[in-house]
């Protein structure tokens, strides 16, 4: 009975961390509370704006006067403090439910809510077919992982089962084996005639908000001669996590990075214009994270132009040279527009 109350749980808790928060508003967090609370000084300054208001599109641009463009893949570092409201505030998993601040979200925050509510298209950044063994190229948004129409992470149990790879990971096998009404372990035969214990399934590590440690974005520089300016576009976007591996002794260590997922900006855009963006200056002027990406309030590194090789600076120089060669290609870009103005 022990056992099975204990099972009971620890698939209560998955379901509970899981759960879907697909009938919460749609908008972002509000300073009104469901019970009528309001938190402000008076209802006539409490920030709504935000919450409501409507996307400003992008300017449109003709082909024929775009007579210069360069494509460039940067990360943006969230431990760089510039970056902090986009990795700030975090959220937390617990077995009572999934915990975030009353009135701003982080951006994984964001993105994970309305990716599970198939709001936001995720593409894989591999052919998933391949497992992970083939080649990356998810920047191409080849991959799309969709839901049935109408359905979302919680109805649909094919697009939950694919999704949950992107959003979290496997945990550690459990070393207590299932036991019987008796106290017994379980014990399953093999198809080769060998026997071994029955084990719990390994719960799943959901990604949270200080488990993403960068942003990768594509985006698109170019001059605009109809403007006269140098304008940018960001094409799409991917949150990005430490690669870790444990060995034989249970030490973990890192390999590397992996991107969970890539998204397109510009369907981004949508969510993004209604969620806030923490103002350390001023609490009376936030502004939203489609506003912070436009206005380009954060600090990120190029790692990859489009060049005749298809390759990444890191394969060619590393350390601090890998750094000059970024500041030296946003120099190229910025002297294209000083070098049309010159006389």
């Amino acid at each position: 009975m022990k056992n099975l109350i204990l099972i009971s749980t620890l698939f209560f808790s998955t379901l509970t961390i899981a759960q879907c928060p697909c009938e919460e508003m749609s908008g972002g967090p509000l300073h009104v509370t469901p019970n009528g609370i309001i938190n402000g000084t008076a209802a006539s300054i409490i920030p709504e704006h935000i919450p409501t208001k409507r996307l400003i599109p992008y300017e449109h641009v003709r082909e024929a006067d775009a007579i210069w463009s360069k494509r460039v893949w940067q990360y943006i570092d969230l431990r760089e403090k510039i970056n902090h409201p986009l990795y700030f505030p975090l959220d937390e998993m617990t077995s009572y439910g999934w915990n975030r601040n009353a009135t701003r979200w982080s951006l994984w925050t964001i993105i994970r809510k309305h990716v599970m509510c198939s709001d936001l298209r995720a593409f894989s950044p591999y052919d998933p077919l391949s497992f992970g063994l083939g080649a990356k190229d998810g920047d191409q948004l080849k991959y799309p992982i969709d839901a049935q129409p109408g359905m979302n992470f919680c109805t649909d149990s094919v697009f939950r089962s694919e999704m949950t790879y992107y959003l979290g990971k496997l945990g550690p096998q459990s070393d207590i084996p299932l036991t019987d009404d008796y106290g017994d372990p379980l014990v399953v035969t093999l198809p080769d005639g060998t026997q071994e214990f029955k084990y719990p399934p390994r719960d799943t590590l959901w990604y949270s908000s200080k488990d993403i440690i960068q942003y990768r974005i594509k985006e698109d520089w170019f001059f605009d001669k109809e403007r006269s300016v140098l304008d940018v576009r960001i094409i799409a976007i991917a949150p990005v996590v430490y690669n870790t591996e444990e060995d034989a002794n249970g030490v973990k260590s890192i390999s590397g990075t992996k991107e969970l997922f890539w998204l397109y900006f510009p369907h981004l855009r949508f969510v993004l214009n209604n969620y806030f963006v923490y103002n350390d200056r001023n609490d009376s002027q936030w502004m939203s994270f489609d506003d912070l990406f436009w206005k380009r309030r954060f600090n990120s590194v190029i790692y990859k132009e489009s060049n005749t090789y298809d390759r990444t600076i890191d394969t060619y120089v590393s350390g601090v040279d890998a750094l000059h060669e970024s500041e030296k290609i946003k120099n190229e870009i910025r002297n294209i527009e000083h070098d049309v103005w010159s006389f």
